[in-house]
């Protein structure tokens, strides 16, 4: 299949069926008012989802295809920075496939523990997601075992744009989404649902400074790539063929970049203004709003807080505002 036909295999319909498969498992996630940025803007929080992070929806509904083709083997591999191979460990633990997960040496102790709880297997390789992805990429190829991509993959972006449908249920008059943006699984699930539905809702990413593939992509730019962030969730080049690509291109209207410092500024207002924990990669869309980067005015918006698996040492050093 070439990427255009994959990418057309992510649509409304693909979105309702991972909905349907999901609906045993995962509850919708609720939304909060915040009432500091006007009357119609609300936060989804997914960092109240199973695994802590929206990954879950993707990694379910992909292995859910696993379960549904019989030519496949129960058994996958893939490469995660944390929240996907979570989020893939308890899908498998769920539904019986076996889940080997390439992680990088410096993935938060949280997210290791995540993959062990569920029995998966954690590997550990390479100083960043790169080089953790090019090992899931070798086995793959030299153990004939099927690769869930974390993004790449029709299913996985399918599954994220149940987050979509959720929206349009609970805010019907619903008319922009901000939504952090790495390689752009969570996205371009998100924009698909919301654009076949009403093509003039505003789709918004956001970028961490330090990680930005998709905006350099995206804009024809070449900001470099920092591995030291806060929102290590969002770091990590794009695959040369992902369908991502040309999803953000069609659905998404504009992407932003927000600093460590406006990271680490808006876990801490969430924490005490609203009590809720947010990993650096999941507070960048919050980000953006709070430090007036995405201006709000009347339109009802929804700002996805797409995760919350952080380590109690780097969460203590945020809230103490130390270096």
């Amino acid at each position: 299949k070439t990427n255009k036909q994959m990418a057309e295999e992510v649509s409304l319909s693909s979105i309702t069926l991972a909905r349907y498969r999901l609906a045993k498992y995962l509850k919708p996630t609720p939304i909060h008012e915040a009432p500091e940025f006007g009357k119609n803007v609300y936060l989804k929080l997914e960092c109240w989802n199973k695994t802590k992070s929206f990954k879950i929806r993707g990694a379910m509904n992909a292995l859910f295809a696993v379960k549904e083709d019989v030519t496949q083997p129960d058994e996958v591999i893939s490469a995660s920075s944390g929240n996907h191979a979570h989020a893939l460990a308890f899908a498998g633990a769920e539904l019986g496939v076996r889940a080997r997960i390439v992680v990088p040496l410096h993935t938060p102790k949280t997210k290791l523990m995540g993959i062990e709880r569920y029995n998966a297997e954690p590997l550990l390789h390479g100083s960043n997601y790169n080089e953790a992805e090019a090992e899931s990429r070798r086995i793959e190829e030299n153990e004939n075992v099927l690769r869930i991509s974390a993004y790449n993959n029709a299913h996985v972006i399918s599954g994220a744009g149940t987050i979509g449908l959720e929206l349009l249920d609970q805010i019907p008059n619903l008319e922009r989404v901000i939504v952090p943006i790495s390689a752009g699984g969570l996205i371009a699930g998100i924009a698909v649902a919301l654009k076949s539905v009403n093509h003039f809702t505003e789709v918004i990413g956001v970028c961490a400074q330090n990680a930005p593939s998709m905006y350099n992509m995206f804009y024809g730019m070449d900001h470099p790539q920092k591995w030291d962030t806060v929102a290590e969730a969002l770091s990590g080049d794009l695959e040369i063929d992902s369908i991502t690509v040309d999803l953000v291109r069609k659905y998404v209207d504009k992407i932003v970049l927000v600093t460590e410092e406006q990271i680490e500024d808006s876990m801490r207002q969430l924490v005490f203004n609203y009590g809720i924990v947010v990993e650096g990669g999941g507070a960048v869309a919050f980000a953006a709003v709070a430090q007036h980067i995405v201006d709000i005015d009347s339109h009802p918006t929804a700002i996805i807080l797409s995760g919350s698996n952080i380590d109690q040492s780097t969460l203590i050093r945020v809230l103490n505002n130390s270096p």
